[in-house]
């Protein structure tokens, strides 16, 4: 019988870690390289979430929270839980399917999809509030954050909107505040109770250098929205005040350009005030910090260190202990439903994947595509860390002519890819570049990718001992704003399919990162 999933490796990032704040437990000897996350001695390092869990928005409920992210073009936006906000598990999906266009069956959307969700809960309901480009506004609800979610909400069918976030007033009146495509201005509206609705065309309320990604909440009486300024790549957070919920809006700067920044603020049942933003990371996309928050006399809130983020710092004292704990990354397929680590490349066709026609297994049934960017039901999650390895193991014996299938290091439309394609009856190992292998003599085949400091190497295995290497290298990258991820795909005349055995994802413990040398990266298969 198959193992269930299997545990991580921690993932050590590089950096030393320096003097810890007054106060903090003894920090590691001096020239220790922390692992990300919790220490394990009352500390965590940043990033909490070497993965690309950009925008993030964060919720306490009780002694819970949870955490939801911009996914794009991949379904369906993954929901998070903690009890201390540094350890974090996927535990759900908001939705199954992008429904509120045909591009997202056809493989036209990337870059596109839900950019910047908001999460809230409210009167005993959980809501997410996202706009993508240019479909409109769309809610979720639930009474369980691991879902069921309801179906699509379309609150208002409109182009060029960006960043929802939905308020309660204490008097009961809801309202919306978002930015408009190309960061501003910021345009507030009224909700209807039930949040389906819109009730007017909005007024604007702020318009800043690059104003977007509002969280707008109140606290003593103010009205405050958090955002970020500056652009994605080197910005940095913003706070804006007002006494009046239309304004007239106060604005202070909180952290500076090249922080951490667009994230979501929560606090404590005990006063403590905690910030989870995202920063650029190259190939791993944008990945999540986490940094305190002290709210002064004047009722101005100072992020992190005197503005200043943070490396190490004491975790949120949430009154309880926790233990250290990483996402599961790897997957056997044994159960009867796709764990939520796993996301669709757009949404997949229900009919040519299957966890149940071959008990244990994955099967992929192939569709026509012109290549790896466009093969409906290839199946992704993100890479975590500076370095890991993937192994895969695939049953090819049910291909048909003109397919093809494998195992992908996925940078938006292109694949660094390695397979198994047959013409002609015959299998053969190939992968991105022209580069061909030997024929399979039997039908089981094993794949691995491995990445380090933003380079990829294939190389296969047909005993699952002794793996060839391409010799390809691969340089990662940040692409349809989304950071670099793995996934298998499968396409070519339809009828022929492959089943996935495993895949085990495991990273790699004080990896260095290495030059990146490297061809151009190859998405279209020959």
């Amino acid at each position: 019988m198959k193992s269930v999933l299997l545990s991580l490796a921690l993932v050590l990032m590089p950096g030393a870690v320096g003097a810890a704040p007054a106060g903090l437990p003894v920090a590691a000897a001096p020239d220790a390289v922390p692992v990300w996350g919790d220490q394990g001695d009352g500390t965590y390092c940043n990033p909490i979430l070497p993965a690309d869990f950009s925008d993030p928005d964060v919720i306490r409920v009780g002694d819970d929270f949870y955490l939801v992210a911009s996914d794009f073009h991949f379904v369906g936006i993954q929901v998070l839980h903690s009890r201390d906000l540094v350890n974090w598990e996927i535990v759900g999906q908001v939705f199954a399917r992008l429904t509120m266009s045909p591009k997202y069956d056809t493989m036209q959307g990337y870059a596109e999809g839900t950019w910047a969700p908001t999460l809230r809960y409210h009167a005993g309901e959980y809501y997410v509030y996202v706009c993508t480009p240019h479909d409109g506004l769309f809610m979720w609800h639930t009474k369980n954050p691991a879902g069921p979610w309801s179906e699509t909400v379309t609150v208002r069918a409109v182009d060029r909107w960006e960043d929802p976030c939905p308020f309660w007033d204490d008097d009961g009146q809801g309202y919306l505040v978002h930015s408009v495509y190309g960061a501003g201005p910021l345009l507030l509206h009224k909700l209807s109770p039930d949040g389906t609705r819109l009730l007017d065309d909005g007024v604007e309320i702020y318009r800043g250098p690059v104003a977007e990604g509002p969280k707008l909440f109140k606290r003593h009486g103010y009205y405050y929205i958090s955002l970020p300024e500056g652009g994605v790549t080197k910005g940095g957070q913003t706070v804006l005040r007002a006494q009046t919920i239309t304004g007239p809006y106060e604005r202070r700067v909180v952290l500076p350009d090249g922080s951490p920044h667009q994230g979501g603020l929560v606090e404590l049942a005990n006063g403590q005030a905690w910030f989870i933003g995202f920063k650029s990371a190259g190939y791993l996309g944008r990945i999540s910090y986490l940094l305190p928050v002290q709210w002064g006399a004047d009722d101005w809130p100072v992020f992190g260190d005197q503005g200043q983020p943070v490396e190490r710092w004491a975790k949120p004292d949430v009154g309880r202990s926790s233990p250290v704990a990483r996402p599961a990354l790897s997957d056997e397929f044994n159960g009867p439903v796709l764990a939520p680590l796993w996301q669709w490349n757009h949404n997949p066709d229900a009919a040519a994947w299957s966890l149940t026609a071959r008990p244990g297994w994955l099967r992929l049934t192939a569709r026509p595509a012109a290549g790896p960017a466009t093969a409906r039901n290839t199946l992704t999650e993100k890479l975590w860390g500076d370095a890991g390895t993937a192994d895969v193991k695939l049953d090819v014996r049910a291909l048909a002519d003109g397919q093809r299938t494998g195992f992908a290091f996925i940078c938006g439309q292109e694949f660094a890819w390695i397979g198994v394609g047959q013409e002609g009856g015959q299998r053969t190992l190939q992968w991105a570049g022209g580069g061909h292998g030997p024929a399979l003599p039997g039908g089981d085949v094993w794949l691995r990718g491995e990445y380090n400091g933003g380079v990829a190497r294939l190389a296969f295995s047909t005993d699952g001992r002794t793996f060839t290497e391409t010799g390809a290298e691969f340089p990662l990258k940040f692409a349809s704003w989304k950071g670099a991820r793995l996934g298998v795909f499968c396409y070519g005349p339809a009828g022929g399919v492959v089943d996935v055995d495993f895949i085990h994802y495991r990273l790699t413990p004080g990896a260095a990162a290495v030059p990146a040398p490297v061809k151009p990266l190859i998405s279209p298969a020959p």
